[in-house]
């Protein structure tokens, strides 16, 4: 590998993700979002009424409710009347990669999903654009009583269809925001996890969400239920090829953490550059329960995620650790928000973003210690590294704190890569090219490596 190769500060390598396979045969429902769609999906996926009566209540919430236009990055670039909610390659599910079409089964190949479910994992969803077309799970994790399905099978079976409909959009109301209600009103896909008490998966979960159709949406539901004592590590992964339509990612993930459980929820996230990745993520924690969320946004034109935790049980923590990377074109306003409620709750934050390019890295977060909250303690740490001065950075955190019984300590930090210390490397004998990346890998090295 030449010098250069190996030492450019360059932008994430794309050829990875954006290639892209034909929509021939697909079933393609139409633009826009109506009544009519949303029973067509209801319909096609055979669901009990009262999931169709959440989703057209959801469909009125989502036209009563207005576009924010004074928060946050511009989405004015994404018309939602020229996306299509639902696209299916037509391709029943499978616990084969044999029994995948060959296409689809060559997407996943070329993204490693089967060679890492072979080496290191309890076993893997796949979703190619509205449907999963491949799920399955290791046997022994089986025999624990782990449950690992889709959440239109959980649907479908007698003893989880009333846990779903107990749990489903408890956390995430669809009133809670325009692109909630727009997305329990066209959801589709996604996984329902239950670990029963004092289980503990050896090896992770993981599923991949693929968007393989231009000018279309993933709306994908993530519902996980870790039961007293137990211990899970979820992998959530996503890419999508460059159109020149935008394309949209309203998923929603709803994580309960019972007392005692502890789970791991890692997010490596790829989206193309003509996305907007609108995610909404929220976990509950009950007493001495703990929740990590392990995060790298490297992709989309514009991401507002900010995962949230509430610290409902005593002793119960949460730690978030996510890295950020803005090139050209990009907007990535990410963060976390944490809720301390019960008592002697903790929380830890270390968040680190790069822009370059004229990219912009946002962190925007929110620590919120409710007035029973008392001995609560956190700290947050933020810091942003510009690669030149065409890049914005910026940090919004805020904390409200309610009592008095509290430890609470914040630290941010924002600048360029500095020209002293590339020139105390240059004089040591290194080129500035490699200078500069040895910097930015020394940067993000502590939470980079927390990354699957």
């Amino acid at each position: 590998m030449s010098e250069k190769k190996r030492s450019e500060v360059a932008d994430v390598d794309r050829s990875l993700y954006d290639f892209t396979k034909s929509e021939e045969g697909y079933e393609r429902y139409d633009d826009g979002l109506t009544p009519e769609i949303v029973r067509a999906i209801s319909e096609k996926k055979e669901e009990p009424e009262w999931m169709l009566q959440m989703r057209l209540s959801a469909l009125e919430t989502y036209h009563q409710r207005q576009m924010a236009t004074n928060w946050g990055p511009s989405i004015a670039g994404l018309d939602l009347n020229h996306i299509s909610t639902y696209v299916s390659p037509k391709t029943q599910q499978a616990n084969s990669w044999d029994d995948v079409p060959e296409d689809i089964r060559d997407t996943f190949d070329r993204l490693g999903i089967p060679q890492a479910e072979a080496e290191s994992l309890a076993g893997v969803g796949a979703q190619y654009d509205s449907e999963i077309v491949y799920h399955n799970m290791r046997e022994e994790v089986a025999e624990q009583g782990v449950i690992y399905t889709t959440i239109e099978d959980a649907l479908h079976d007698p003893q989880w269809e009333p846990v779903v409909k107990e749990y489903f959009g408890k956390l995430i109301p669809p009133t809670d925001h325009k692109f909630a209600a727009l997305h329990y009103a066209v959801w589709s896909g996604g996984s329902f996890v239950y670990v029963p008490k004092n289980v503990t998966l050896d090896y992770p979960l993981q599923s991949y969400f693929r968007l393989n159709a231009q000018g279309a949406g993933q709306f994908e539901h993530t519902l996980i239920i870790v039961d007293e004592g137990a211990d899970l590590h979820y992998i959530e992964g996503c890419s999508a090829p460059k159109y020149q339509k935008n394309a949209l990612h309203a998923g929603a993930v709803e994580l309960f953490v019972r007392k005692g459980a502890r789970l791991r929820y890692s997010t490596i996230e790829n989206w193309s550059r003509n996305m907007y990745n609108l995610n909404t993520k929220r976990a509950i924690v009950e007493d001495d329960g703990v929740v990590e969320w392990i995060s790298g946004s490297f992709g989309s034109r514009v991401s507002m995620l900010y995962p949230m935790s509430i610290l409902k049980g005593d002793r119960s923590r949460c730690e978030f650790t996510g890295v950020t990377f803005a090139a050209a074109g990009q907007y990535l306003d990410t963060g976390c928000k944490i809720v301390h409620q019960g008592k002697q709750t903790s929380s830890t934050v270390h968040s680190k973003s790069i822009s370059k390019n004229g990219g912009t890295a946002f962190y925007r977060g929110l620590l919120k210690v409710l007035p029973e909250a008392t001995g609560a303690r956190s700290t947050v740490e933020c810091e942003s590294l510009m690669l030149d001065n065409e890049s914005t950075s910026d940090t919004i955190p805020i904390i409200d704190i309610n009592n008095d019984s509290v430890d609470i300590g914040h630290e941010a930090k924002i600048g360029r890569i500095s020209d002293e210390a590339i020139f105390y490397l240059m004089s040591r004998g290194i080129s500035e090219d490699e200078a500069k990346a040895m910097i930015v890998r020394g940067f993000v090295e502590p939470i980079s490596k927390e990354l699957p």
